[in-house]
């Protein structure tokens, strides 16, 4: 199809997607694609979900809009309410916007004008981890560590420290235990913050499980808890990035439940709205809305179609049937399924590396050679050949190179929708395998 559309990309032509059908995607030629990374993690209930479906036809005949300068509206309360209610403890408000860099945005923003409400100015500093990716708009894509998205707006872009991530296929010494690793990587933080002066950190901000930039890397265990721990001693606030790896992504409504801990804030989208609506949620604490509900009572912030009725309504129903039909159950279950399939496989490859994640978001590392753990020559575009020869075979995934420092490294993500059903899963680790060989050979 040609037309006017500033696609991502002016080179090639892209198939029309025409339908959806529950884990597939369909094009206007009829041809169909499962989906294996649910777009970008986003399509949890699949693309035909009826109950979704319903709610939105039910909320248009009601109110499809109403500016939150002047209205609230009932999908966007009811919404709010039931995000505190599964969130981590000392989690108690809800903004609500459009999507995950809008969220992160809007993380950003807070973090600063509570420590001008609370009187300390001075604070001002984010720290983020290498290899991080926290959105593409100006402030989100300045907190995040991606060296190829920021390399050419890297003027525009505030300064922002970054620390190791916890990436344990690669950074783990040989003898080295994984809780040892991960102390050892948390306590990057404090040397930063020292470095920078306490009094000049407001934030923190990182992934629970890393999505895009390396595909599925979780932390390991006892790595937030000390992050946790750092934060609170210095009085710098921690934001998590679950715009990709929340809303039952992993097998939990919120990934840090599997860690154990409560941010100060957390930034939510993508499964959220599960596709159907375009929806973001940034989650507080009640001692940051305290601060400005006794401060200026008013957040220097907003976006036109914040709190969208439509939008609400969607992710309401998405939330409902997630908690509703017992999906993080069945996300834990699915996972494991697809996990073993991956490693039956591929587990031997030879130029598999590493299998990673939790519930059904896994990553699979792809290198030169298993012993050193060399990654092939960025020059040969490994994973855009990867996602070629998978999506004419009818799977979308998610390949990205860059793995290791923004240049060096490939992988694939996989986040299939939780209604993902066995068949589809050998069908999924069958046609990536065959993408994989047909690449890379054995």
């Amino acid at each position: 199809m040609t037309g006017h559309i500033f696609g991502r990309s002016t080179r090639g032509v892209l198939p029309v997607a025409a339908s959806g059908d529950g884990c597939y995607l369909i094009d206007s030629d009829g041809k169909r694609y499962l989906d294996g990374s649910g777009g970008a993690a986003v399509s949890c209930l699949g693309h035909s979900d009826p109950d979704v479906r319903a709610a939105l036809h039910a909320q248009i005949d009601r109110l499809a809009f109403a500016h939150t300068g002047f209205f609230t509206s009932e999908p966007a309360e009811s919404l709010a309410d039931q995000l505190v209610t599964h969130a981590p403890a000392g989690i108690e408000r809800v903004y609500l916007v459009s999507g995950g860099s809008e969220a992160v945005e809007a993380a950003i923003k807070l973090a600063r004008q509570y420590f001008i409400e609370t009187g300390q100015p001075e604070r001002q500093r984010i720290i983020a981890r290498r290899q991080s990716y926290h959105g593409n708009t100006l402030g989100a894509l300045a907190a995040g560590g991606n060296e190829w998205r920021r390399a050419q707006f890297a003027p525009l872009l505030f300064e922002t420290s970054h620390i190791a991530p916890c990436y344990e296929y690669r950074d783990r010494h040989v003898g080295e235990s994984r809780e040892a690793y991960g102390l050892r990587v948390a306590d990057e933080l404090e040397a930063e913050i020292l470095r920078l002066g306490p009094e000049t950190v407001m934030a923190f901000i990182a992934e629970p499980v890393v999505g895009a930039t390396s595909g599925a890397v979780p932390a390991v265990p006892g790595y937030l808890k000390r992050i946790r721990e750092i934060c609170d001693r210095y009085g710098v606030l921690l934001i998590l990035d679950e715009v990709m790896c929340g809303m039952g992504r992993t097998g939990h409504l919120f990934a840090c439940a599997e860690d154990g801990i409560a941010p100060d804030m957390i930034t939510i989208a993508k499964g959220l709205g599960a596709g159907y609506q375009p929806i973001g949620a940034l989650l507080t604490s009640r001692q940051i809305y305290t601060a400005i509900a006794e401060g200026s009572g008013f957040f220097q912030h907003g976006h036109t179609y914040m709190g969208h009725p439509m939008a609400a309504a969607a992710a309401r129903a998405v939330l409902d049937a997630i908690l509703g039909r017992g999906l993080l159950a069945r996300v834990l279950e699915q996972g494991a399924k697809l996990d073993a399939a991956l490693r039956a496989e591929l587990g031997q490859h030879p130029h598999i590396g590493d299998i990673r994640g939790r519930g059904l978001f896994r990553g699979i590392e792809l290198v030169a050679d298993r012993e050193t753990k060399a990654p092939f020559d960025p020059a040969r575009k490994l994973h855009a050949e990867v996602k070629k020869r998978a999506f004419e075979a009818g799977l979308v995934c998610y390949p990205m190179g860059g793995t290791i420092d923004g240049h060096r490294g490939d992988h694939v993500l996989l986040a299939p929708p939780f209604i993902i059903e066995d068949a589809q899963i050998d069908e999924l680790v069958g046609k990536l395998a065959t993408a994989i060989r047909g690449t890379l050979g054995a």
